[in-house]
């Protein structure tokens, strides 16, 4: 299993108001959504109408997969007409074959209920 990540920092220079900005961000988003198997989730400051942080993932069974959908997915940002791409970073993770290289599971579950998928909760 592998995992895609990405994050997408767009300048939206004709942004005047938050409203401006989040439909920038809606259309982007509705277009991978409708192209491409991401998931999007707005990870910045959404307070500054003028910027908008992006974190983008997809997983796949295959690291090429997940590659040519990150690589789709710049080619879409670099076409948006109302954004400029600041900066883009991405990379592809390993999870072994079919996540068993995971870390967790069903014996922190069983061990910690409340708390199974933060391996690295602090406990009081």
């Amino acid at each position: 299993m592998f995992v895609g990540i990405a994050r997408v920092v767009l300048r939206i220079p004709e942004s005047r108001s938050l409203k401006d900005r989040r439909q920038v961000v809606r259309s982007f988003k509705g277009r991978l959504a409708a192209k491409l198997n991401v998931s999007v989730a707005e990870v910045g400051d959404v307070a500054q109408h003028q910027t908008a942080t992006l974190g983008i993932v997809t997983v796949s069974r295959e690291s090429g997969a997940c590659r040519r959908v990150l690589g789709d997915m710049r080619q879409m940002a670099s076409t948006l007409p109302d954004a400029l791409i600041v900066d883009i970073k991405g990379e592809v993770l390993s999870m072994g074959e079919g996540g068993s290289q995971m870390r967790g599971g069903i014996e922190l579950l069983l061990s910690d209920p409340e708390g199974w998928y933060f391996e690295d909760k602090e406990k009081p």
